[in-house]
C-alpha cells in the first residue's frame, strides 16, 4: 500500500541517535526527503547508511528542521538553525520544554518559527544503530505552541507526528513539563532507587529475583549523562513530587515501624489500594484495564511453545489483549499471563487445558 506523506520535505534531522535517526528511516519509508546533520561524522555516516536520510549539502534548505541532540545543545543548536534557515519550521524533542523556550527567549532568537515537542518513546539503547522506522508508531507526541505559535505551525508540526505513526498532543510547555515530571521523570528515580539497593544485595536474593522486580527496575538503565540533565532541567516540577514521595514513604515506615500500633494495617493497605487505583487509570492495555480478564498459563522452557500457544488461542478465535511473560527462577518453565475479553475467558481456559496445556488456578 502507497502511504501519501503530509510532510513536505526537505526535513533536515540534526542529531542522529535513536530519536533522530528512527525519524529519517521514518520519513524515508514514505517517501519524505531527509537531510541529515550531526557533529559525530561517525554517527552521521552510519544513520545515513542505515538508510535515515543523506548528509546536508550547502544548497540545500529545509522547510522543516527537527533538532534531536542532546538537552543541554537543544537552545544553540535551535537558535543555530533558525538563523541558518530563515524560512524553516524548528522544532526540538527533547523531554523538558520550558527550559529550551526561556533560553531562547533571553537569546532573542526568532520564536516566531519554533514549536517545542516531545515524542514519549524510546529504547533503552542508544545511536542510530538503535533507529527504528516503527519507534513512534502509536506512541504520544506532545506539540508545545506557545504565544508566538501560528495556528498553521501547529499543523504542520501534527503532520509530521502523523507521518510518523505517532499520536499528536496538545499541551502548554508548563503542562507537558508537570505531566512528564510525573509519569516519567518521577518513574526513572524511584526505578534507579530500587534498582540501586541491588548492587550490594547477597547473590541468593538477586539469583530468585521475579518478574515483579524486573519490571520496577526495568528503566533504570538508562543514561546517566543524560537524566542529570533532564531533571536538572525540571528540576522546580520534579522535586514537589520528590517531596510527597518522602511523606508517603516516612508515614508507611511508621506503620511497618509499629505494625500492631491502631491503624498501621489501615495505612499499609490504604497505600496498596491507592496504588491499585492508580494502575487502573494506566491508558490502553498497559494498565490492569477492568474490560479484560486475565489467564495464567504455564509452558515448558523449550524452543516453539510460546509460538505454539499463540497459535492455538487464535485457532480457538480468541482475540489477544495484552501479554506478560516470565520465566520461573530455578525451574524449566514460562509463566504466561494473557489478558482477554471477560466473556471468552473461562472458554478460553476450557480450550486450552482440552489442548493439554497447564492454566494456573
Amino acid at each position: 500500500m502507497t502511504v501519501t506523506a503530509r510532510t513536505d520535505g526537505p526535513v533536515l534531522v540534526v542529531g542522529t541517535g535513536l530519536l533522530g535517526a528512527s525519524v529519517g528511516l521514518a520519513l524515508r519509508a514514505i517517501g519524505v526527503d531527509v537531510l541529515l546533520e550531526d557533529s559525530s561524522t561517525a554517527a552521521l555516516e552510519l544513520a545515513a547508511d542505515y538508510g535515515a536520510g543523506r548528509p546536508l549539502d550547502a544548497g540545500t534548505s529545509p522547510a522543516l528542521v527537527v533538532v534531536a541532540v542532546p538537552p543541554d545543545q537543544i537552545p544553540a543548536v535551535v537558535a543555530g538553525a533558525l538563523e541558518r534557515f530563515p524560512h524553516a519550521l524548528v522544532t526540538d524533542v527533547g523531554s523538558v520544554k520550558q527550559h529550551p523556550l526561556a533560553a531562547l527567549r533571553q537569546r532573542g532568537a526568532d520564536l516566531s518559527r519554533y514549536l517545542g515537542s516531545h515524542p514519549l518513546a524510546g529504547r533503552e539503547r542508544g545511536g542510530p544503530v538503535s533507529a527504528r522506522a516503527d519507534l513512534f508508531l502509536a506512541r504520544p507526541w506532545v506539540v508545545t505552541p506557545h504565544e508566538l505559535t501560528a495556528p498553521g505551525q501547529v499543523h504542520t508540526l501534527e503532520d509530521l507526528v502523523l507521518d510518523l505513526g505517532a499520536t499528536p498532543v496538545r499541551m502548554t510547555p508548563a503542562e507537558h513539563d508537570a505531566s512528564v515530571a510525573l509519569v516519567s521523570h518521577l518513574p526513572q528515580l524511584l526505578a534507579s532507587l530500587m534498582a540501586a539497593r541491588l548492587v550490594d544485595a547477597p547473590h541468593a536474593a538477586v539469583a530468585i529475583a521475579g518478574q515483579g522486580l524486573r519490571d520496577v527496575t526495568r528503566i533504570a538503565s538508562s543514561s546517566p549523562e543524560l537524566w542529570v540533565q533532564i531533571l536538572g532541567a525540571n528540576a522546580q516540577a520534579v522535586l514537589p513530587l520528590l517531596d510527597a514521595v518522602a511523606a508517603d514513604l516516612d508515614a508507611l515506615r511508621a506503620a511497618i515501624r509499629e505494625p500492631a500500633q491502631p491503624g498501621a494495617r489501615r495505612a499499609v493497605a490504604e497505600v496498596l489500594a491507592s496504588g491499585n487505583s492508580g494502575v487502573a487509570r494506566l491508558p490502553g492495555k498497559h494498565g490492569q484495564d477492568a474490560r479484560f480478564a486475565s489467564l495464567v498459563v504455564l509452558i515448558d522452557d523449550r524452543p516453539g511453545q510460546l509460538a505454539r500457544l499463540l497459535t492455538e488461542i487464535g485457532e480457538v478465535d480468541v482475540n489477544l489483549e495484552d501479554l506478560r511473560l516470565e520465566h520461573s527462577p530455578g525451574a524449566a518453565i514460562g509463566i504466561v499471563e494473557v489478558s482477554v475479553l471477560p466473556e471468552v475467558r473461562d472458554r478460553l481456559e476450557r480450550e486450552l487445558t482440552t489442548r493439554g496445556w497447564r492454566v494456573a488456578g
